[in-house]
């Protein structure tokens, strides 16, 4: 059963960003007078579809997107017959370069008022809660923080000079409002107050973990048991509160996998809280140091509401938009740059499927959110100067714009044939690294 809920989430995720995205494309064309021959949910070979007036609609093999098929268009059907006659007044060769680049960037504004209107309605809805504290709990060994001197204790006054009132406030002055300078922290040690300064150069990718604070008040709470796996052999199961391992107390996940690590191959006594009870569980890790599940820091302290009128709430989608986009984009330089290995860092269909189902058990709200989070991600990654992407399309169109004249078709036809065959090949990696992960 949850097997098919896996299945059913995935479908319906992906189903509506690709189908919004697509739509995008297809609107601005028709609203630019270009005949559509095709509307297509994944990649050629067609599998099934209903032709309505001029236009297919379909189901494609390949499920790694969409496409729109416009007359007179080089795209990922490869369909170049249409240069055996002259241009006609509804193909997309026709049209003025602005009109074009309209097409090509519907998809991605679509995906982006797709994600400002999910956030808009959560944020009237529901509101946001904050973790209501600005108490360091725990500092990673050997991280940045500790580098740095941050101590458990420690009370985030302000940031550049902007006071701090919530947990949240931190991750967003570092990654998102000081996202190209450097840091001043203002600390309340101990009754008195402390400045400690961290280059931009010295923070590492987006994580509370990876920089190496975390907030008083956590647990170590299992969300995923992995089947096979010596945790599951063990009898630990998804919402379990691990409290302590061989007799150490345990308050997040950074404990847990240094402890877990450190035992490879060695039984483990574990306390576990599971509802009201307490339970004693003996695992033994495998010679790589792990036990085969997800273990989150899960903060339980007081949480701050913040609610927002619906007017109000629209301006709060669109920062949170803009929030997400700044947090996918640092987290694409951080792969080109090599600080984080490419496959720690993407998921693919099964990874999606994952998050998407964990995500709808916890809530409409968070299903949503998590949609909007991957709608804002479809935007960024189609408008990359990728071949065959949105992105590659839309750099012919203002090369075109400034020389004067198109790309050669020949170059076209090859550009977009070795983008399609880099972008299967990517896709056959991302399904082997979520195999591999799994």
């Amino acid at each position: 059963m949850q097997f098919l809920d896996t299945i059913f989430y995935f479908i319906v995720t992906i189903g509506v960003l690709v189908f919004v995205h697509e739509l995008g494309h297809f609107l601005a064309a028709k609203a630019c007078s270009m005949r559509v021959d095709r509307f297509s949910i994944g990649f050629p070979p067609r599998a099934f579809g209903k032709k309505i007036g001029e236009t297919d609609y379909c189901v494609s093999w390949i499920p790694i997107g969409g496409y729109v098929k416009i007359a007179g268009m080089i795209d990922e059907s490869f369909d170049t017959e249409f240069f055996n006659h002259e241009p006609q007044p509804w193909e997309f060769r026709a049209k003025p370069v602005w009109q074009r680049v309209i097409v090509i960037c519907a998809g991605v504004m679509m995906n982006v008022v797709l994600a400002i209107v999910i956030f808009w309605g959560i944020n009237f809805v529901q509101g946001e809660y904050h973790k209501q504290t600005t108490e360091i709990g725990y500092v990673v060994e050997h991280s940045p923080a500790q580098r740095f001197g941050f101590k458990e204790g420690d009370k985030i006054l302000s940031i550049n000079g902007e006071k701090i009132e919530h947990w949240d406030q931190i991750q967003t002055a570092m990654y998102v409002e000081y996202v190209n300078s450097d840091l001043r922290w203002s600390i309340e040690r101990r009754n008195a107050t402390i400045a400690v300064t961290t280059p931009r150069s010295s923070l590492p990718d987006i994580s509370d973990g990876a920089f190496g604070i975390l907030p008083n008040q956590t647990h170590a709470d299992i969300v995923e048991v992995l089947t096979g796996k010596p945790a599951e052999k063990a009898g630990f199961l998804p919402g379990d509160v691990i409290l302590s391992l061989n007799h150490f107390p345990v308050i997040n996940q950074y404990q847990a996998t240094t402890i877990i690590k450190a035992n490879a191959g060695k039984a483990i006594d574990a306390s576990v809280q599971r509802g009201n009870e307490v339970k004693d569980l003996t695992v033994t890790p495998g010679n790589d140091g792990l036990i085969g599940v997800g273990i989150e820091s899960k903060y339980t302290g007081p949480l701050l509401h913040v609610k927002y009128g619906f007017f109000e709430s629209f301006p709060k989608g669109v920062r949170d938009v803009y929030s997400a986009t700044i947090l996918f984009v640092r987290s694409i330089w951080q792969i080109i740059i090599g600080k984080v290995p490419l496959s720690k860092s993407i998921g693919g269909p099964i990874k999606i499927a994952q998050i998407a189902t964990r995500t709808a058990e916890i809530g409409v709200a968070s299903f949503l959110g998590f949609m909007a989070l991957l709608s804002v991600d479809l935007a960024v990654m189609n408008i990359l100067p990728f071949p065959a992407l949105d992105g590659g399309h839309l750099v012919m169109l203002i090369y075109e714009g400034i020389v004067g004249k198109p790309i050669p078709r020949r170059v076209q036809q090859g550009i977009q044939q070795a983008g399609v065959v880099l972008l299967l090949t990517f896709m056959a990696f991302v399904i082997y690294n979520d195999i591999a992960g799994f």
